[in-house]
């Protein structure tokens, strides 16, 4: 199944115009295909529990749709799925990536890509996954975050960063994620491989807890001196 693309120069948010999408695609009575909005900037772009992401030129920021095997038990989860999907595409440009639960990806503690995976419901089942995508390609970044480009060692842009080379990279990554929902435990392998544990321990509550791993659901597992807790997504 290929995909249908919609490439905008500038939106308020590439989720809105993929929900106006999906909408129109459904009152026209059209099966769900795999479909991605792409923005070369967003004014109003957003992330994990609504805060704003800085969506400049240079970088890409996609929403996508795509149909996503199975019901809700058993299935694995979509988050970690669509990031080690992205991880292995950016460890292909020769990039260490880590995953920093619950939604973003990292290279040397900094922030390369954020992701915001939902999934659309019919009673029980699912009906399709939805994933939005903001990943630094050749954009100027803030304080703390790092671009594609300049993970390459090119401050000034590399032909690899650019949004167009990177798309295609997203999208298979996105497919790997669709191709191995029925497989949670090979999904929770491969993100436990790339899972971000600080050195200094995980802040939660005001105190620092150790990384131990994640449940199959994708829950975060944290330890502290013989208590464990699990910590569930909210997006």
């Amino acid at each position: 199944m290929s995909w249908q693309l919609r490439r905008l120069p500038v939106c308020a948010s590439t989720e809105i115009e993929l929900a106006r999408w999906l909408e129109q695609r459904q009152v026209a009575g059209l099966p769900l295909q795999r479909l991605a909005v792409t923005a070369r900037r967003q004014r109003f772009g957003h992330g994990q529990q609504g805060r704003p992401w800085l969506s400049p030129a240079g970088g890409l920021w996609l929403s996508a749709a795509m149909p996503w095997a199975g019901a809700l038990p058993g299935t694995a989860s979509l988050g970690l799925a669509v990031a080690v999907g992205l991880a292995q595409q950016l460890e292909a440009l020769g990039l260490a990536v880590q995953l920093k639960w619950p939604n973003d990806l990292l290279v040397g503690d900094r922030k390369i890509a954020g992701l915001l995976p939902r999934l659309r419901l019919r009673g029980q089942r699912i009906r399709a996954a939805q994933v939005g995508v903001g990943l630094n390609g050749c954009n100027r970044v803030p304080p703390g975050a790092l671009s594609v480009a300049e993970a390459l060692g090119c401050r000034e842009g590399h032909p690899l960063a650019r949004p167009d080379r990177l798309l295609p990279r997203v999208l298979t990554g996105l497919e790997w994620a669709a191709a191995h929902a029925q497989q949670p435990c090979q999904v929770r392998a491969a993100a436990e491989a790339r899972l971000w544990r600080p050195p200094a321990g995980w802040l939660h509550e005001g105190e620092l807890w150790q990384v131990l791993g994640l449940h199959a659901d994708g829950r975060l597992r944290l330890g502290r001196q013989g208590r464990e807790l699990a910590l569930q997504r909210h997006f």
